[in-house]
């Protein structure tokens, strides 16, 4: 992987070895996905006898002990196989180091650290034990690029159970028909502290709506949740109230961890085409000795080693309360990587000629794809490029950290 030894250490090396191992398969299936826009549902039952479901469960409660710089590497190589599955992991995975990782290192009473410790082990639980699967859908659209704000409210329900009625809507919710439990934020009306809870996707008031037949990523079944007062068991709210907003100022990477597997998909992309110059598998003679396919070849590389570099230099510093340099260069790494990603695919296209635009073509498949990732919230290009252009001529009180 040509990875710094401080951020590919022997652990970490494991769990991409034993993504990879998988990665030929997805990538089989991926075209047929692609082509009708459905979910990958046998990569995550290989995902799930692999153990991958619990990649960032710790190895003491049934998973794989990752942490969120295994989780990117992981990423990344389920990306180079096939993006769209590695999307979707990207939600549930998300979900683990949320209230794993990432909740760790927030500032929480003696009474908050209890509960979420005792919640989170039943989540934790129902992925090692049952497979569940954890979707993450927080865009709702409703405010200006869907960045701030939330319109969905949880109403507590009186009596002995507890819990919340939860009304609302998720747009792009990803795994949307495949999900156990879709985990959303919301508020409970009369406070201002961000909710974090896990609707059970059989909840009686929990529906899929829409069709899913987008440009790229059409194995992602993304489709609308509306919630309309569904019932949210009270031990299903993951976070203590308020630990969601800390975590959003506090520990502002993890809303990098899509551009991992757009990093992936850049290195499916330069496999395609080295394959193509070489003249590897029965697909013509060797390319490689034409000067002007060199170019393209080098200017390709270039942007990967790029978004690659700087990728891997955020991660190398990545935490808890970073600097506004160092959350200036994870805006500036998600830029570089979700700009890149096209980049490299239109290169290909040139690269490789006519035939690898017709269908079905894997570099057709992932110039679509790859189109895709400047548009993905919460951290769009535009929303990245608009925090970057402020950086450094304002008061730092007057700027934005996340």
């Amino acid at each position: 992987m040509g990875v710094a030894t401080d951020i590919l250490t022997p652990e970490r090396a494991k769990l991409v070895e034993r993504m990879a191992s998988l990665g030929p398969r997805f990538a089989e299936r991926s075209g047929a996905h692609d082509r009708d826009a459905t979910f990958p549902t046998q990569n995550w039952a290989d995902l799930r006898d692999a153990g991958l479901l619990g990649l960032c469960i710790p190895v003491a409660e049934g998973g794989l002990g990752g942490d969120f710089v295994g989780y990117a590497l992981v990423a990344e190589e389920l990306g180079r196989h096939c993006a769209t599955t590695a999307l979707t992991f990207n939600m549930h995975t998300a979900t683990t180091i949320l209230v794993g990782q990432i909740a760790d290192d927030l500032d929480l009473t003696a009474t908050e650290r209890s509960l979420l410790v005792e919640r989170r082990a039943e989540l934790r639980r129902g992925i090692t034990e049952n497979g569940a699967i954890h979707s993450q859908p927080f865009s709702e659209g409703a405010a200006a690029g869907a960045t701030a704000g939330y319109s969905t409210r949880a109403v507590p329900v009186e009596g002995s159970g507890g819990g919340y009625r939860v009304t609302g809507r998720k747009i792009f919710a990803s795994l949307s028909g495949a999900a156990d439990i879709h985990n959303v934020v919301c508020l409970v009306p009369g406070d201002d502290r961000i909710r974090f809870m896990g609707v059970p996707a059989a909840a009686a008031g929990a529906t899929i709506e829409g069709e899913w037949d987008p440009l790229g990523m059409r194995g992602t079944d993304s489709r609308t949740l509306v919630l309309d007062g569904a019932l949210v068991p009270a031990d299903n709210e993951w976070l203590p109230p308020g630990a969601f907003d800390q975590a959003a100022t506090r520990w502002p990477y993890f809303y990098m961890t899509l551009s991992f597997a757009y990093l992936g998909l850049m290195r499916g992309i330069l496999d395609a085409t080295a394959a193509y110059l070489r003249g590897d598998g029965g697909g013509g003679p060797a390319r490689r000795d034409h000067p002007i396919k060199q170019q393209g070849w080098a200017q390709m590389n270039l942007t990967y080693d790029r978004a690659q570099s700087l990728t891997y230099r955020v991660l190398g510093e990545c935490g808890i309360d970073p600097s506004a340099a160092q959350v200036r260069r994870a805006w500036s790494s998600v830029v570089t990587v979700m700009e890149g990603a096209p980049a490299v695919a239109s290169q290909a296209l040139q690269v490789c000629g006519g035939r690898s635009m017709l269908r079905p073509s894997y570099l057709e498949q992932a110039y679509r794809d790859a189109r895709c990732g400047a548009a993905m919230l919460p951290w769009s290009v535009e929303v990245c490029l608009e925090r970057l252009g402020r950086t450094g001529l304002y008061p730092e009180q007057d700027e934005a950290p996340v």
